[in-house]
């Protein structure tokens, strides 16, 4: 199969898709790998480390697409790559359909396999693709919270660990899941009072034995979200349902109800945001302030550790990649049921229940 690797376009994007060493493994398997020129300066890979391993490497773009079976991204397609998918071509990337309507339209109409990464799914419900980019995300959620309660940025001028004689600052997370856990460990690490929410009873015992008094654990319900974010300096939105569009847990009105210069930090930005007033932003300008409340919403968190990031993404996507790329994806399709879950849409059908209902539009069952 000839692979395809492309530089990402997407602002402030410097994570790629495959780094030399798991470009090689393809290569190892008999396939092709053509690589977009500069497509890793962004993680210090070179044009000339990619040849080292056999990979061929293509100054246009529009060929590139033209000439290749199956696109390996990170990012989701933007409006200027649309034109350049072709029917039958594999994308195999981050796409977060749920969120973007116009997005999915653009799929369906140039007949594009999709395979997102965020929705491919093992038998005990766990989501590999997902995982190491929510654990860098959750970290990162709080680490940038912190920063951002600073009073130069808007914040109320808290310091989350505190020091002898005062109050720590107060975290709550809402959503248990790898992101809400990974913020965890850097609030207690930091030595901030922290409370984590989640709708799971085992969810919480599991948090709590793992935390034990280091942390507060609360179900998460309107009520006890309402009454926690009026106490709160720093607030991660940590909800994540598996291909969907998140919930919005928290409303434009409850804004009024918090201490002027809270922090909120939505990592749920990429499936739409846990929060009413979420839009996504960008690492140069990532936070807008909204009836005196900072919202934090990159839309690529990871993207800013993007040497950490990419490394830790490609370790898991390969595994899959490899499979589709050395079975043909039909062959793939039948016999993985993980890479089944991740197929959102198929030449021109909508394969994936939840971003159907997400956009009202017509699921199909692949077969």
């Amino acid at each position: 199969m000839k692979i395809g690797l492309v530089k990402e376009i997407k602002k402030e994007e410097y994570r790629i898709g495959l780094t030399p060493s798991t470009a090689q493994e393809y290569i190892h398997h008999g396939h092709e790998v053509i690589v977009e020129s500069t497509a890793g300066l962004g993680t210090g890979f070179y044009d000339n480390d990619f040849k080292a391993v056999g990979c061929k490497i293509e100054p246009s773009r529009k060929k590139l697409f033209d000439e290749t079976e199956m696109i390996i991204k990170v990012k989701e397609p933007l409006p200027e790559e649309y034109e350049l998918l072709h029917e039958g071509q594999i994308l195999y990337t981050y796409l977060h359909l749920a969120a973007d309507k116009i997005l999915t339209q653009a799929m369906l109409s140039r007949k594009v396999i999709g395979i997102a990464y965020e929705t491919v799914q093992e038998s005990d419900g766990s989501l590999p693709l997902l995982i190491p980019m929510s654990q860098i995300a959750g970290r990162l959620s709080t680490q940038e919270g912190a920063k951002y309660l600073e009073k130069s940025y808007g914040g109320r001028g808290v310091l989350l660990g505190g020091v002898p004689g005062i109050k720590r600052g107060k975290v709550l997370i809402i959503g248990g899941g790898i992101s809400g856990t990974n913020a965890c460990k850097i609030a207690v690490g930091m030595g901030a009072d922290v409370t984590i929410m989640d709708i799971s009873p085992k969810r919480l015992a599991e948090l709590d034995d793992i935390f034990g008094s280091s942390i507060t654990t609360l179900y998460s319900t309107p009520y006890n979200i309402k009454e926690a974010i009026k106490d709160s300096d720093l607030i991660i939105g940590a909800v994540l349902i598996p291909g969907a569009a998140a919930p919005k847990l928290i409303r434009r009105k409850d804004l009024k109800t918090m201490k002027p210069g809270t922090v909120l930090v939505d990592i749920s930005v990429d499936q739409g945001g846990c929060i009413e007033t979420t839009k996504p932003t960008y690492h140069s300008d990532p936070t807008f302030i909204i009836d005196d409340v900072v919202h934090y919403c990159v839309a690529n968190m990871p993207g800013s550790v993007s040497l950490s990031s990419t490394y830790a993404l490609t370790s898991v996507t390969n595994r899959y990649g490899l499979l589709i790329a050395d079975k043909g994806v039909d062959t793939a399709l039948k016999e993985s049921a993980p890479i089944r879950s991740g197929l959102n849409c198929y030449k021109g059908k909508l394969t994936n229940k939840p971003v159907a209902e997400a956009h009202n539009m017509i699921y199909e069952e692949y077969k």
